[in-house]
């Protein structure tokens, strides 16, 4: 029988309001499909209440009852589903003469430059625009001016692939200049030059500050704040049940993007999940089991092999993202650290939530910027907020400077 497009991807509305939506893909199985779906799931903002995948190595099928968060969310489930399916094998020849030849090429990258007067929350209304058109920001520089304007450099990529069109960077730019209103001075997109290249392979930081950033030392003070959340944050791993398989069962604390979290873990460490079940959420918590293989389609009976996943997955588990304030000189600089992907792909909304979060305290933002960082292990993705301290502003009020760690963590995590 012949399987047509339509039916690779389905999405389904609840009955009621409030229920979730089912969201079926039904397709030819490719390594890390998982962790590339649920990454979209978790751009489109939606909360993926429980789930199940099996696969035989060829064929997958992946159901996943998802809701909107927050409800209010207007979610284009069209859109949803055209980005899904662009991730899906094709049934064509050429996909696999194209995975034999390297792959496809990266997206196209523009740079969105918007010169407009400043206030409070500028960055974030940019950034929830960008978002609901589909735009990914790869890249930020956003300078403030002495006379009260804003600079902002956005390097976008376009998941709808039609930037190129004038249409469609007339349209971008006549969203922000409507959401902006009188403050905007100009708005211009175009494609980005080549010096990003040449910017993409610095460090945005100093060795002291990422020292202080990435270290066993935050990690531990982070962790053991919150006793509870460590003791029942466990990984079992289980060989003797399945013939064929590894059996892990992860339960932890739930929070948003855990199974993007635990499905990138899987991807970059070639991880296959045969089968798994994810749970909804008990009193805050998350159970999943997982039947996986090694790439060569064997179990993981090697004890190092199998310390260092859960290793990796506990630390995920734990502390997906690193977020300290320090001190510049004079300035105080907020630091956002999370763990790219092997493919080079960062975490979906981080920029977003963290300008959400400061929007929401009234902090101003001076600058900003989005760069890498290497360590001896991985490469991550660094986000710089120099904070506006100027007479009124709750930095130097009765605001404490860990308050407002303790906001951005709970905006990045918390659903």
């Amino acid at each position: 029988m012949r399987m047509s497009w339509e039916d690779v991807v389905l999405i389904e509305g609840g009955r009621n309001s409030g229920d979730p939506a089912v969201v079926t893909v039904n397709c030819l199985d490719k390594a890390g499909l998982g962790c590339d779906l649920l990454r979209i799931i978790l751009e489109f903002g939606l909360y993926v209440t429980r789930g199940d995948f099996s696969t035989d190595g060829k064929w997958c099928y992946i159901v996943l009852w998802v809701v909107p968060c927050p409800s209010s969310l207007l979610v284009d489930w069209e859109s949803l589903n055209k980005r899904l399916l662009s991730c899906c094998p094709s049934f064509l020849p050429a996909f696999y003469l194209n995975q034999l030849t390297g792959g496809s090429k990266p997206p196209p990258l523009y740079l969105l430059t918007v010169f407009s007067l400043d206030r409070k929350g500028l960055i974030h209304d940019v950034t929830k625009v960008l978002c609901e058109l589909d735009l990914s920001i790869q890249r930020v520089k956003v300078t403030t001016t002495p006379d009260g304007k804003v600079l902002d450099l956005f390097f976008v990529t376009d998941a709808m692939d039609l930037l190129h069109t004038q249409i469609r960077r007339e349209g971008t730019c006549e969203h922000l200049r409507v959401m902006l209103g009188e403050c905007c001075i100009s708005c211009e997109l175009q494609l980005a030059g080549p010096e990003y290249d040449i910017q993409q392979g610095r460090s945005c930081i100093s060795e002291e500050v990422a020292e202080e950033l990435f270290s066993s030392e935050l990690f531990a003070r982070t962790t053991s704040g919150d006793v509870s959340k460590v003791e029942k944050a466990s990984i079992t791993v289980d060989n003797l049940l399945s013939p064929t398989h590894t059996l892990l069962q992860i339960q932890c604390l739930d929070q948003k993007g855990l199974i993007y979290d635990i499905l990138k873990i899987s991807k970059d460490c070639d991880i296959r999940i045969v089968h798994g079940r994810i749970s909804a959420s008990v009193k805050g918590y998350r159970n999943l089991d997982l039947f996986i293989q090694n790439e060569d389609g064997k179990k993981i009976v090697d004890k190092g092999n199998q310390v260092a996943l859960c290793s990796r997955l506990k630390e995920e588990m734990l502390h997906p993202l690193r977020v300290i304030i320090t001190n510049r000189g004079p300035d105080t600089e907020l630091l956002v650290g999370n763990p790219v992907e092997l493919s080079g792909k960062g975490r979906p909304r981080v920029f977003y939530d963290v300008t959400l979060a400061l929007k929401t305290l009234k902090i101003c933002v001076f600058s900003a910027e989005i760069g890498r960082h290497s360590t001896l292990n991985r490469q991550w993705e660094v986000y710089r907020f120099l904070l506006d301290e100027s007479p009124g502003s709750p930095l130097t009020s009765n605001r404490a400077k860990h308050d407002i760690v303790d906001e951005v963590h709970r905006t990045l995590m918390g659903w």
